[in-house]
């Protein structure tokens, strides 16, 4: 039987490389459910990244062990950056969550469009690549005590691998169902979000292993995951496929009159046309309101809550400021089990609304966020002022709910807007909204906080004005994409641009012998899913078992 791959390559031709596009084409009768735990097996090991804060605290004891050996008050960054002889500040380290964002989506932005070509399994293989090889050269620098390493290794190169290995799964899984693209692409990305929550326990149970009186642990703990990491991202690259173009599931017909479907477009638009494009950036406006308030308050969630409430958080009716340091220790284990049950909202929440999106259509997906955001971030100042600590901790989970949600349902909305042949570069040009949230959000709460402390506001009042500020970025958002509308006729593909991309791309297109070949293929079964799911689950499992244990404490 002649298979999809194979009728593209002509006879007598070289086979096409083990990383080529065509070499990845599905042959009839695959199951399409093998490839959703493959993007897991990637953005599971990526989304580390939302964890590394586990690392700053040890570092910042790399030399002192017991205590850190601090640096000059006076000394620069540009200093510290070689020094050898003195601690890192933990406000140093931090700068690698920036450098991890921006490079994600700057990264994701230039070469989208290599990665629609050269296909997902390439550009997961580069992206492990630069993600565990990021990890070895960070390791080199801990050995050296060398923060510019560091911030080269994980920080720039890692931050490319984080780049293309986001957005490698978008465009294939998009294709692959069609019939539920919120949903595919919310599996996916949830297990971005996820990350964290297995790498973070798992780092912090390997440096208790490898540290010792001369050596926190760091160093090891980083090659320990490199290796683990390129094992499961080069399982995920090389597990992936791309259906024949035209492909499509079985007795599915693409919605053509439905209202909630107008906006599903058909035709697809090149991703070199997409900055003069309006949608483009009204949905770029949407993504960065979204995320901006969302990334702002998941950063001061945990202070945020013990400022707010202070004793009343293990029974004592004292403010923050009146607290000792057994209270003050006492109400971080609370904090630490609220900011636990938040992750576990934020990866629950990146399956379930992009998954609701497929029913709602994600434009009315996307005013549910702003409309019911924007009710629950203005009553926070009111329930925190009445001490209802349950409205204030619901409020925030649902919150952080749809922060992540808005990640997993943005790919479909571009999809339905733009098409699916460049959907990946077009995603990935759109994550520079990310970035620059990622940027705007923490400095607009952490700087109306310090300014409102400067001006003697109580601890337990500075965020008020943050949380209107925030409402107001989600009205931005909320009239953004309310104005969004169908892509004009002008900006789409010819059908002579379009072949010419799809040859570009390494396309085969779907024959009538191939579907005769699909329909007669036997159906696949379901043991290699169910190999492939485990995979992943167990960890995941093991993630959610471990944040749920920390999360208990907050109930108690």
């Amino acid at each position: 039987m002649t298979t999809a791959a194979s009728a593209s390559v002509h006879p007598g031709a070289a086979r096409p490389g083990l990383l080529a596009k065509e070499r990845t084409i599905a042959a009839p009768g695959f199951n399409r459910w093998l490839v959703p735990p493959a993007a897991l097996a990637i953005h599971l090991c990526i989304g580390m990244a939302y964890g590394f804060s586990v690392f700053w605290l040890p570092l910042s004891k790399a030399i002192g062990i017991d205590r850190s050996l601090a640096c000059p008050a006076d000394m620069s960054l540009w200093a510290e950056l070689f020094t050898t002889s003195c601690d890192w500040r933990i406000s140093s380290l931090g700068w690698m969550y920036t450098l991890f964002f921006v490079l994600l989506g700057s990264s994701a932005a230039l070469w989208g469009g290599w990665l629609e070509r050269a296909g997902p399994r390439k550009a997961a293989v580069v992206a492990a690549l630069c993600w565990c090889g990021g990890l070895v050269i960070s390791a080199l620098g801990v050995e050296t005590h060398q923060l510019w390493l560091l911030w080269l290794g994980a920080g720039f190169i890692g931050g490319i691998g984080l780049g293309l290995g986001y957005i490698s799964p978008v465009s294939t899984l998009i294709k692959w169902f069609p019939d539920r693209r919120g949903m595919a692409t919310g599996m996916a990305i949830m297990g971005f979000g996820g990350g964290a929550m297995i790498g973070s326990p798992l780092a912090a149970e390997l440096m208790k292993i490898f540290a010792t009186p001369t050596d926190v642990g760091v160093a090891s703990t980083f090659l320990v995951l490199a290796a683990i990491y390129l094992v499961f991202m080069m399982g995920g690259a090389f597990a992936y496929r791309v259906p024949p173009s035209g492909w499509k599931p079985a007795n599915w017909m693409p919605p053509v009159d439905r209202k909630r479907d107008a906006m599903i477009t058909q035709r697809h638009v090149h991703v070199k046309k997409v900055w003069g494009i309006p949608q483009f950036w009204l949905l770029w406006m949407v993504l960065c309101m979204n995320v901006s308030a969302g990334i702002g308050v998941i950063g001061m969630a945990s202070p945020m809550l013990q400022e707010v409430f202070g004793g009343q958080l293990i029974g004592q009716a004292l403010k923050f400021n009146e607290l000792d340091a057994t209270q003050l220790a006492a109400i971080a284990g609370v904090a630490a089990g609220f900011t636990a049950l938040l992750s576990l909202f934020n990866i629950g929440g990146r399956f379930f609304w992009a998954s609701l999106s497929d029913r709602l259509g994600r434009k009315a997906t996307y005013a549910v966020f702003f409309v019911l955001g924007g009710l629950l971030y203005a009553s926070i100042p009111a329930s925190a002022g009445a001490g209802h600590q349950l409205l204030f901790v619901a409020a925030f989970c649902i919150i952080v709910s749809m922060y992540g949600g808005g990640f997993a349902a943005v790919p479909a909305y571009l999809a339905d807007l733009f098409g699916t042949q460049m959907v990946g570069a077009i995603h990935g040009r759109l994550l520079t909204a990310w970035a620059t949230a990622g940027i705007l959000g923490p400095v607009i709460v952490n700087y109306m906080r310090e300014y409102q402390l400067a001006l003697g506001m109580p601890r337990e009042q500075v965020y008020n004005q943050t949380m209107y500020i925030l409402v107001g970025m989600l009205v931005i958002g909320f009239a953004c994409n309310l104005l969004v509308r169908p892509v004009a006729d002008k900006w789409f593909m010819t059908p002579a641009e379009l072949a010419e991309e799809k040859r570009l791309a390494h396309d085969h297109a779907m024959t009538a012998q191939d579907a005769a070949a699909e329909s007669a293929a036997p159906r696949p079964q379901p043991l290699w899913a169910v190999l492939a799911w485990a995979a992943v689950s167990l960890p995941m499992a093991w993630g959610v078992y471990r944040t749920a244990s920390s999360a208990r404490q907050f109930f108690h």
